[in-house]
């Protein structure tokens, strides 16, 4: 068995969690970014229906990425976890079967959703002109989502071996090549909506390109996996991989519910949410990061049966995420009359923008909770609890106080409702987080499910 010290393993959990987590910040952001320019730059078109069209295309986009959230997940659980055993071997072929499956579910879905564009647009309460507008932008984005989930992928195995450094270098030359190609799109060329299109599918490519560099100069690459390993990790894969994929699913489904509550309120409420929904990960691009980053840290003291460092990795991820919150929204409400001025809002549009720079953005602290808590979950050989807590989130904790948060407040409520469901669900989270770490499964005196596995395989690679 070749063996690798085990990075979180030792040293202060909340440096680990701090480094992982800024680290991978600089570079989601760096996407996040670009994605919040092209809305800058849609807006300065002065076309209503086109900020309206990217709104709705966003949610599609959300779901499709859902996927390659959750293979990404159940790749870096299972790496990191096999480096915390201290099998290289095992977390080099895993991290090919991983890719494998990614890339082939990522192919079949971006089909399906392809042939379903004009539908999953109409069920989100698109019509007329903004209906042909994004449903002709999501048919030139979607057929890139297998390089999505190549560098999705790439980018969560980096993070399992502690390349921090490495894994955000993938999202920040996605994000270099969309900004650069942005402005001479859509201004240079005068392709508008298009030319965003064209951008973002040239970005993803160069994110899969990017991940895969780095894991065969550094990490050995990815061999051509056997059909019995592809049988053998399967199971693990798809074990942690498929809630993982439910969990994120529920996300872009809950928000597709917020979309069509808003468009009651026209074209003007639904721009409104657009801005909102580029500005969130911006502004909280480090606890998005913080999700994938803490996932690494709990996996691999998992795998080396280190229960006091699980727990103290959990309560510190719940401490950076409080840092963050009321750092950001003190700026946001700093600067809310700047970034309504910057997309030249107006009406329903700026008072959506404005309540997103004060209240709301406070509130996100309890999506963090459940960024973290859904981590540990995966982490911990829980993930239908994830499945559970995000569904809940997403369902009764979005619907009923969307509907109650417009009936009193109109479209400004729904964005209330959803906030407020949010806390529900984090306090929810943390009880069964605390729960699940305290069982005797992590005392390390028990043979996990994966380590057993992992002898299993190893034995049989002897034997041949």
């Amino acid at each position: 068995m070749t063996t690798e010290q085990p990075k979180f393993t030792t040293g202060p959990i909340f440096k680990h969690i701090s480094v992982m987590t800024l680290t991978a910040s600089v570079g989601l952001m760096a996407i996040f970014l670009v994605d919040l320019v092209d809305m800058i730059f849609i807006s300065m078109l002065g076309k209503a229906e086109l900020a309206a069209a990217v709104g709705y295309a966003g949610a599609v986009l959300f779901f499709t990425s859902s996927f390659g959230i959750g293979m990404s997940i159940a790749a870096g659980a299972l790496v990191a976890r096999a480096l915390g055993v201290g099998d290289v071997e095992m977390a080099r072929r895993r991290s090919a079967t991983a890719m494998t499956f990614g890339v082939v579910i990522g192919a079949i879905f971006a089909g399906v959703v392809w042939l379903n564009v004009d539908g999953l647009m109409r069920l989100l309460g698109a019509s007329g002109d903004t209906l042909a507008l994004g449903a002709h932008y999501l048919r030139i984005i979607v057929p890139s989502m297998p390089f999505l989930m190549v560098g999705m992928i790439g980018g969560a195995i980096l993070r399992a071996h502690g390349a921090a450094r490495l894994a955000m270098m993938v999202t920040i030359y996605g994000g270099l090549m969309n900004a650069i190609l942005d402005p001479i799109l859509i201004f240079g060329l005068d392709l508008e909506l298009t030319g965003a299109a064209i951008a973002s599918v040239a970005a993803r490519i160069t994110m899969g390109v990017g991940a895969l560099i780095p894991i065969y100069k550094h990490y050995g690459g990815l061999r051509r996996p056997t059909l019995f390993e592809m049988r053998m990790d399967s199971a693990a894969i798809f074990a942690i991989g498929m809630p993982a994929i439910l969990t994120q699913v529920a996300t872009p489904l809950g928000q597709a519910y917020v979309t069509r509550a808003m468009a009651a309120y026209g074209e003007e409420a639904v721009a409104g949410m657009a801005i909102v929904g580029r500005l969130t990960p911006v502004a909280f691009g480090t606890l998005f990061a913080l999700s994938g980053a803490i996932g690494p840290i709990i996996g691999q003291n998992v795998g080396a049966g280190l229960k006091d460092r699980v727990h103290q990795a959990f309560w510190g991820g719940l401490a950076f995420s409080a840092m963050v919150a009321v750092l950001v929204s003190a700026l946001l409400f700093g600067l809310r009359g700047p970034i309504v001025a910057l997309f030249q809002a107006d009406g329903i549009t700026a008072e959506i923008v404005i309540l997103f720079c004060g209240p709301l953005a406070l509130a996100f602290y309890f999506n963090g909770v459940i960024f973290v808590s859904n981590a540990a979950f995966n982490n911990l050989g829980q993930p239908f609890l994830s499945t559970l807590v995000n569904w809940g989130r997403h369902t009764l904790g979005t619907i009923p106080f969307v509907i109650l948060g417009g009936m009193w407040f109109g479209a400004k409520g729904v964005l209330i409702g959803q906030a407020f469901g949010g806390f529900v669900f984090a306090v929810l989270a943390v009880i069964l987080v605390r729960r699940v770490i305290s069982r005797d499964e992590l005392k390390g005196h028990k043979l996990s499910p994966f380590q057993r596995q992992a002898r299993l395989m190893r034995l049989f690679n002897f034997r041949r």
